[in-house]
């Protein structure tokens, strides 16, 4: 990823980036090897640990400084003092006059130490659930393999094993952060945040990397402050963990879905869980998994954008706050019944709308289904302006995959006030599926990963493209220039029937044919013919209500 500009923290905090060539010249200050440790390292260590009102905090990563982004910050953020005033002066007066330049630097030096220090302690706390688990009475801190009941034992420990690692942390937050020209989509130069990931130490190598994996998918709508800060984290924890996929940040929350080992998903959701800014807002109900692993994306990819799922609309204008009503699997299940039976008779004044694009509810859906033929879920405002009389006066039941194209998609529908109401599926098809393996779904899931579909019954509802042969695997078009997916089955791709259409054909065999390296427009017959936003005849749409 592209790094860029740093900025700097108010208060206490200093300027943080990555460390000078060289590191620091002296050894890192710490507590000695025995006796209790000096005063000023137990204050440091109790302000990392406790949050104000609420004791000490277990989890991955859960700590309570100015550092995760928007965590325990208060609204609004003061202007950052001159560097002269970053740091407080233990023992000095009011209004005294600054020290000199070397004294400032020492200052401010000793303070990054300290402060290093005491979050590296606090990175080393065990859970409070795993502290009262079998075996893990009274232990809260663990480091090396080793429990710690007593601050005092993991100061001594962390000072006598770890003096090199709180040495380069300290480093970081005394030393400017890098700048650089950031671009949308891509993470700020990363702030020194190891302090801030999951203890590995109790896990093997092998079963962190192991290739039989999950791969978890999850969303989280929130007001996120600091979207460089919290893209910084994530990234350096999906690299921790040695996770591929996509995570994409906005100032409304995240957007991710993972892949790894089953050792590594875990530690991730724990720490997910743990963050201080979706601890009290996520569950482990909120992460759907499926069988997979690291393999199923080609790398990682995490990054800053204005929307974590791109609608295309401003989301100051249409907020996530204006969604429609959630319904649990159980009664999207009851409602989707009730419809289908209204439906067959001519009386439903439902609207049973798939949120997804074309491709993906071509493989499978809802049975009675209204599933636009858009390309991109940018096109579903313009879909909804262009068929309101559609939806004028009807009760809309909304889904997608994993539910979070609804909460933005619905509020925009809410937004039109033609509707009488407006549902849509909490945990989307993932969370239907998982309690309801043969429902009123059928066909495949379509996933944004290398798999490109999960099923979870044996009906097979789309076909090849050439022979017309059941068909529901996907493969990308073998044209260089295009992206498309193409259904086309083994008998067919043996005759060499591997492009989406007839002019990506042709195309493919100009450049194989010149060898020329000459890069061509993504277009095809397949993007050429389809209309960008189709407009549904209403009538039409009445009499084939529940049939499909």
């Amino acid at each position: 990823m592209a790094a860029g500009g740093g900025r700097e923290e108010t208060g206490r905090e200093e300027r943080r980036g990555t460390p000078r060539a060289g590191g620091f010249q002296h050894a890192p200050l710490a507590p000695p090897a025995s006796g209790p440790p000096p005063l000023f390292f137990r204050d440091q260590a109790r302000a990392a640990v406790r949050a104000p009102g609420r004791g000490t905090s277990g989890g991955v990563g859960a700590v309570r400084t100015r550092n995760f982004a928007g965590a325990s910050r208060s609204a609004g953020r003061r202007p950052p003092r001159p560097e002269a005033e970053m740091v407080p002066l233990e023992g000095s007066a009011a209004g005294a006059a600054p020290p000199p330049d070397g004294a400032a630097a020492r200052k401010q030096r000793a303070f990054a130490r300290r402060k290093a220090f005491s979050l590296f302690v606090k990175a080393k706390e065990v859970p409070v659930a795993a502290r009262y688990a079998p075996g893990g009475e009274g232990v809260r801190w663990r480091c090396c393999r080793q429990g710690f009941e007593e601050l005092s034992g993991i100061h001594r420990h962390v000072a006598l094993q770890h003096g090199g690692d709180v040495g380069q942390r300290a480093a970081a937050e005394g030393s400017p952060a890098d700048s650089a020209d950031g671009t949308q989509g891509h993470c700020r130069g990363a702030p020194e945040i190891s302090w801030a990931l999951p203890d590995t130490s109790h896990v093997g190598h092998d079963d962190l990397t192991s290739k039989v994996g999950e791969v978890l998918l999850y969303y989280c709508y929130c007001e996120v402050k600091d979207p460089e800060e919290l893209c910084a984290w994530q990234k350096a924890l999906c690299q921790h963990l040695h996770l591929t996929g996509k995570v994409r940040v906005a100032s409304e929350g995240i957007n991710g879905t993972v892949g790894g080992s089953k050792a590594a998903t875990n530690l991730y959701v724990e720490a997910m869980l743990s963050h201080p800014l979706f601890r009290d807002i996520l569950c482990q109900e909120d992460f759907k998994s499926s069988a997979g692993g690291a393999h199923c994306f080609t790398d990682l990819r995490v990054g800053v954008f204005k929307e974590i799922v791109p609608m295309g609309i401003d989301p100051k204008i249409v907020s996530y706050k204006e969604t429609g009503i959630h319904l649990s699997p159980q009664e999207f299940h009851k409602e989707v019944e009730h419809y289908l039976s209204q439906a067959s008779l001519g009386q439903s004044d439902t609207i049973l709308l798939d949120c997804r694009n074309f491709y993906e509810s071509k493989i499978g859906h809802f049975q009675g289904c209204l599933a636009p033929d858009i390309r991109k879920f940018s096109y579903f405002p313009s879909y909804v302006d262009e068929n309101l009389e559609l939806f004028k006066d009807k009760r809309v039941l909304m889904y997608c995959t994993g539910g979070i194209r609804c909460e933005r998609g619905s509020a925009y529908l809410r937004s039109k006030a033609v509707c009488r109401e407006v549902y849509q599926l909490k945990g989307g098809i993932h969370k239907y599926l998982e309690e309801f393996p043969d429902g009123f779904y059928r066909g495949k899931l379509f996933v944004f990963d290398d798999r490109y579909a999960i099923c979870s019954n044996e009906d097979i509802i789309s076909a090849c493209r050439y022979c017309g042969e059941l068909w529901d695997q996907y493969k990308l078009c073998s044209s260089q220039h295009c992206r498309q997916l193409v259904l086309a089955c083994p008998s067919c791709r043996n005759k060499g029937l591997t492009a989406c259409c007839p002019v990506c054909q042709e195309k493919e065999l100009k450049l194989t044919s010149k060898a020329s390296g000459q890069i061509l427009k993504e277009e095809c017959d397949c993007t050429r013919r389809r209309l960008r936003v189709p407009i549904e005849d209403v009538s039409q749409r009445t009499l084939v209500a529940g049939k499909n």
